[in-house]
């Protein structure tokens, strides 16, 4: 047993695709020797900006003898046959052996291969898969042909003690040197195996494994922001990239000017995250702190004082531009903006920003009546801002503040705050784990913001497919779902989108002429009440709440207020789970069945009414009874939103259902009994389906 050991030595890698691509190397390598039948121990894979390293253990020095028979024609069978048989197997008459078996004697061609040399198949299977590695992006350098990420420099492969001499370009070393930090320890260094190898590294001031550095970063932070009073703040994003340009981390905390300390926060972390990876530090009330930490890549003699100086230089000449982005969008008031979205397209069968903003405007104030406290009058104030701040100098800096620094602005021009706190949470939520705006007029802004964007994507057929959703149409639908769901609105859906889309024909000229293909109101109607089925069965799986509920409640149809939908999923949910409610769907499913059954032998419905003089036993007339005076306590129950008590109301149906079936016999021979008995259990599923399709409960 031998260990194989692999550096792929180059410029520095991009962090986002480090962590990537040290799990396709793993795995293009273990497959490769999969397929070639070598078996191994560990394997392992480390990444650092400027290497990728593979170790793996336990490779056996050849691989194993391989026998194999194959089959060929009888030993009379026409002599054409049994030559393209030989010539297939590339074997001679007298190779083959003759067997004899109960249809015959055969012909058998026994091919036995040896097995190679480990270190002979490996360079080949290698090349393959650093060939293959699926680089995001990838480049050519100098003269050759090769595309890699960065310019690769050096190779180290070690089999044992052999060198595997791997030919990737002409211009790619391949042995066993090795190289550490490229400003501490740059010389080079022969290594003999993987020990030796993360010994060295460790001298040469590289932290191969990538868990280690993150872990060293954090915990360095953490007591740096400690040693200053102060807390860091949690960005796990910042420090998975930040984890991924360094290969000797060494943090240090730097000062930020009190001059910049009167920009919103928001504007200094995103300047500081975005441009220079550095780690804002917070005061005890949550406050941005005059501080930061930045994880250098190298050690200095003066402990860092030069490395942090150079920072804090950098980042005033950052700073300023983002204090002058913030002086300058101040001096107009962000009213004036709005006609400028006029210069920019929301989507070209769609109109502009500026229409977006007519007509979200218009619905927010429509919306308002359905959302308890909403002031009508703010809605619309606040979604005739929300957009405006697009065409500010900050956000066109720093794209990922808008919203937020619409707030700002509103609030400098003297707005209501409740205005300006919608016109920053209009976009959410943008995500599973974003907070849910509850503040009336916010949740006004946010739910016309994305009806708009749903029903004009579908109007002009650019609805997602599989996995394709370039205008995050899913995510603007589970975002009205969880606004909905969250407050509690009783939002009729059917009404609304209808609101939205007329929208469109109010503000952009010729709407429906151009929407070459796309759908006119009814049946876009039905395509996004489908879509919002489907995101909301998604939402409610994520939940713990069984598809199958969800689908006997959904098959009812007709129903566009998600609230009242919920409310039915998990009455069903709570009645499924007793015993009574196991029992009759049993019931139900054996009922339906009997009536399938008989409906296809005899070519006729059962759906009619059941004759009371054809009632011969008392079972029967216990179950008609008990039916009528369920369903006429669920449907007043169902009337009443009132879902547990029409489930309660159906439970009762469970003794008289069970009597019917122990003593009453549903194929009678008298015709007019077995038609009015099979009426009745046809009336029994129908009873059940008033709350649910309860075929589509699964056992």
């Amino acid at each position: 047993m031998a260990e194989l050991l692999l550096e792929l030595f180059s410029e520095e890698i991009p962090a986002r695709m480090q962590a990537r691509a040290a799990g396709d190397l793993k795995r293009l390598v273990t497959t490769g020797l999969k397929e070639a039948g070598l078996e191994h121990g560990d394997a392992r894979v480390y990444v650092t900006p400027r290497r990728l390293t593979l170790v793996v253990e336990d490779l056996p020095e050849k691989q194993p003898d391989l026998r194999e028979e194959k089959r060929g024609p009888k030993i009379d069978a026409p002599e054409k046959a049994i030559e393209g048989f030989l010539k297939a197997n590339d074997l001679a008459r007298d190779q083959c052996e003759e067997r004899e078996l109960p249809k015959g004697t055969f012909l058998f061609a026994v091919v036995e291969k040896t097995g190679a040399e480990t270190k002979d198949v490996l360079p080949a299977l290698l090349e393959k898969a650093i060939g293959d590695l699926p680089w995001p992006k990838s480049m050519r350098w100098g003269e050759g042909d090769m595309r890699w990420v960065r310019s690769l420099e050096r190779v180290l492969c070690l089999f044992g003690t052999d060198v595997l001499p791997l030919i990737l370009r002409n211009d790619v070393a391949c042995g066993q040197t090795a190289s550490g930090h490229r400003f501490l320890a740059p010389e080079p260094f022969q290594v003999t195996g993987f020990a030796d190898y993360a010994n060295k590294m460790r001298h040469a001031f590289v932290m191969l494994d990538r868990d280690e550095r993150k872990t060293h970063i954090a915990e360095h932070a953490d007591a740096a922001a400690k040693a200053e009073g102060l807390t860091l703040r949690n960005d796990p994003g910042l420090l998975d990239e930040v984890t991924g340009l360094v290969e000797w981390p060494v943090v240090m905390t730097g000062k930020i000017d009190d001059a910049f300390m009167d920009v919103p926060d928001e504007v200094l972390i995103t300047s500081m995250r975005a441009h220079q990876k550095y780690f804002s530090l917070l005061n005890g009330d949550g406050s941005l702190a005059p501080r930061f930490v930045v994880v250098a890549n190298t050690e200095t003699k003066d402990n860092g004082a030069s490395i942090v100086a150079g920072n804090e230089r950098v980042l005033r000449a950052r700073l300023s531009d983002a204090k002058f982005f913030w002086d300058q969008d101040r001096k107009k008031q962000l009213e004036s903006r709005v006609q400028n979205l006029a210069d920019s397209v929301f989507h070209a069968k769609l109109g502009t920003m500026v229409q977006k903003v007519e007509r979200i405007t218009v619905l927010a104030g429509e919306l308002a009546p359905f959302i308890p406290g909403c002031d009508a009058g703010q809605a619309m104030r606040a979604a005739r801002l929300a957009k405006a701040d697009l065409v500010t100098e900050m956000v066109y800096e720093f794209p990922e503040l808008q919203g937020t620094m619409g707030r700002y602005y509103a609030l400098n021009d003297g707005e209501d705050a409740a205005v300006a706190d919608a016109v920053a949470e209009h976009y959410s939520p943008a995500g599973p784990n974003d907070d849910c705006p509850t503040a009336p007029a916010s949740v006004a802004v946010a739910l016309a913001d994305k009806l708009d964007t749903l029903v004009g994507f579908f109007a002009v057929d650019e609805k997602p497919t599989g996995s394709r959703d370039p205008y995050a149409l899913r995510r603007a639908a589970l975002g009205i779902i969880r606004l909905v769901l969250e407050n509690g609105l009783r939002l009729p859906l059917r009404e609304v989108l209808m609101k939205a889309y007329w929208g469109y024909n109010e503000t952009v000229p010729d709407f429906e002429k151009k929407l070459d293909g796309g759908h006119k109101p009814k049946i876009l109607e039905r395509e996004l009440l489908d879509f919002f089925a489907d995101r909301l069965k998604v939402h409610l799986r994520e939940r713990g709440v069984r598809h199958d509920h969800v689908e006997a409640v959904f098959a009812l149809g007709n129903e566009d207020d998600l609230v009242r939908l919920i409310a039915r999923v998990d009455a069903l949910s709570g009645f499924l789970d007793s015993d009574d409610g196991e029992n009759l769907v049993a019931a139900f499913k054996r009922a339906s069945n009997i009536v399938a059954i008989e409906e296809k032998k005899d070519g006729i419905s059962f759906d009619g009414d059941i004759a009371v003089d054809k009632l011969a036993q008392d079972e029967e007339r216990a179950l008609v009874d008990g039916l009528s005076a369920s369903a006429q306590r669920a449907n007043a129950a169902i009337e009443a939103e009132k879902y547990v008590e029409a489930m309660e109301a159906m439970s009762t149906l469970r003794a008289p259902v069970d009597l019917f079936f122990d003593k009453v016999t549903v194929n009678a021979d008298d015709a007019d009994i077995r038609a009015n008995r099979l009426r009745l259990l046809s009336q029994f599923r129908s009873t059940l389906g008033q709350i649910a399709d309860f075929s589509r409960i699964e056992s």
